[in-house]
């Protein structure tokens, strides 16, 4: 090839990367602002930012060349995002609360990975679609899936319609939870223990946890960043069990296994931000910017996925979520009860 062919091939990348990037940053500036809404609040600006990018590709013209912006997007700034997420973790405090947080914590995540891939091998769901559902279900939404997706090599519409599954059932959950909360019968705390524990989202888990008063809501996030904190374990052990085995099939290729760097990133941040070592401004606005980061990234997604892609794969995808949700909140409810 030669170095005029090179510098052209070089000329179209760069276009392509402010393309992408520039279509993912307006739809992830127009996502934050629908977000501010009654209703769509609930939702976020995740979400809103993968629903903008299916109907901007359904809908308007992509130009071929800005896939590579689109792809950087959905792939590279999503690892950034996810990084800077640490910064909402204070690993002291979940030590603080004593083993029964992280008993229950890890009693979700367990009980969402079981049920919902033992759901979706029965009736026939893609084992990947299945298990980032149940990432989403049982750590936390769309982060958890955006987390896992690269260790278990899902494609993008397989990541985009599962976190459109987790928002539908994160959202109608809040509602019902918030409905339900004057007749079942749980304390403040308790309520907060089962919103924290068994809701999808922060965003959702905040939101349900109002009804219970700001004694609900402390300790409601409080449990929900448990379950973030075993995103990490969680996609190291996934990363193992979608380690390709050697030709010889006697054991794994180790030198394939997909270990998830940036959640030791994740981990990192988390660390400084336990220890108090950067100023709360500043962490404040660096979480705004993982926030955005991930927006952006989540916009690079939609981009992705036509509506074809949802309707080949989206329905038993809804209804194996939905089973495990409700058996994951009827589990919690008799197991917070009964402390």
């Amino acid at each position: 090839m030669s170095t005029k062919s090179l510098t052209a091939t070089d000329g179209n990348q760069g276009l392509g990367l402010i393309q992408g990037l520039g279509l993912t940053i307006m739809l992830a500036l127009v996502a934050r602002q629908l977000a501010t809404l009654p209703i769509l609040n609930i939702m976020g600006s995740m979400v809103l930012a993968i629903l903008l990018g299916i109907a901007w590709r359904s809908f308007m013209a992509v130009p071929e060349t800005a896939e590579v912006g689109i792809n950087y997007a959905s792939k590279k700034i999503l690892r950034y995002g996810i990084i800077l997420m640490g910064l909402r973790l204070d690993i002291s405090e979940i030590v603080a609360a004593g083993p029964r947080v992280i008993i229950l914590d890890a009693l979700a995540i367990f009980l969402a990975m079981v049920v919902i891939t033992f759901l979706g091998q029965k009736l026939g769901l893609n084992k990947k679609l299945a298990i980032l559902i149940a990432a989403g279900t049982g750590i936390c939404g769309a982060a958890a899936i955006a987390a896992v997706a690269p260790v278990v090599r899902s494609r993008d519409d397989e990541t985009a319609v599962a976190v459109a599954i987790i928002a539908l059932l994160g959202t109608l959950f809040t509602i019902i939870y918030t409905l339900l909360y004057p007749v079942i019968n749980l304390t403040s705390y308790e309520y907060g223990l089962f919103s924290g524990s068994s809701l999808h989202e922060l965003a959702h888990v905040i939101a349900a946890a109002q009804a219970g008063g700001s004694a609900s809501t402390d300790i409601a996030i409080l449990v929900k960043l448990g379950r973030v904190a075993l995103l990490v374990p969680v996609a190291l052990l996934l990363g193992i069990i979608f380690a390709p085995r050697s030709k010889t099939g006697a054991g794994w290729n180790w030198r394939q296994l997909q270990v998830p760097w940036f959640i030791f990133g994740f981990l990192a941040l988390s660390g400084l931000n336990t220890m108090s070592i950067l100023p709360v401004s500043l962490t404040a606005t660096m979480i705004q910017g993982g926030v955005f980061l991930l927006t952006m990234a989540m916009a690079g997604l939609g981009l992705n996925v036509s509506l074809e892609m949802i309707k080949r794969v989206g329905t038993r995808g809804l209804v194996i979520g939905l089973v495990g949700s409700v058996v994951l909140s009827l589990t919690l409810l008799l197991v917070i009860t009964s402390l």
